[in-house]
């Protein structure tokens, strides 16, 4: 079975970009997207992040932040992640404003309040299709070495939802199989298009 998955953070920035780009290497059909109104990458202190439009290109800010303080955005790895994020996709994009896009399958968050939006934006568009969405959070703390082992276990989740001929019949044995085996706790709801 071949499904249709999106990845969703809320800057489109580390957790959902590596999950696409790892589901993207593995032949997956991904695409990913942040929920936030704007995208926020670390600054020089906590009260001074980085704010950039959805649409920015990952160039942009790569460029931007190795004006800006290249040593300290190569040491605290955003950098890097720039870098990566550029070979995937050219820019961020916003989950809100994805309907051009068509539908998803499975939808991935990686913390709560993304999933509650995600969610939200799903009930407020105009179901044409009434295609079911399977939206499935798995809460990933937002740094470098989390985000790797957060699109891991997207990828196994991911690979055991192909793996069966209808996942609405096998979502409830999935998640309690995956919960079993990685002691992590998943959220998961079923929407329509």
């Amino acid at each position: 079975m071949k499904l249709r998955h999106a990845m969703v953070c809320s800057s489109n920035q580390n957790r959902s970009m590596e999950a696409h780009s790892l589901l993207k290497r593995q032949g997956f059909d991904v695409s990913s997207y942040g929920t936030g109104a704007h995208v926020k990458l670390p600054g020089p202190s906590l009260r001074e992040p980085n704010v950039y439009e959805f649409g920015t290109p990952y160039k942009h800010m790569y460029d931007d932040l190795r004006r800006k303080d290249p040593e300290l955005y190569k040491r605290n790895g955003i950098l890097p992640m720039l870098k990566r994020n550029s070979s995937v996709k050219t820019a961020p994009q916003r989950w809100q404003e994805n309907a051009a896009d068509g539908c998803f399958d499975v939808v991935f968050t990686f913390e709560e309040k993304v999933f509650d939006m995600v969610i939200e934006d799903l009930n407020n568009r105009e179901h044409k299709l009434m295609k079911s969405v399977l939206i499935i959070n798995l809460d990933v703390k937002d740094n470098h070495e989390e985000a790797a082992i957060g699109a891991k276990l997207a990828l196994d989740l991911c690979q055991e939802l192909e793996a069966v001929d209808c996942w609405e019949d096998a979502i409830d044995d999935i998640v309690a199989a995956f919960e079993k085996q990685h002691k992590r706790k998943l959220v998961y709801s079923i929407s329509f298009y």
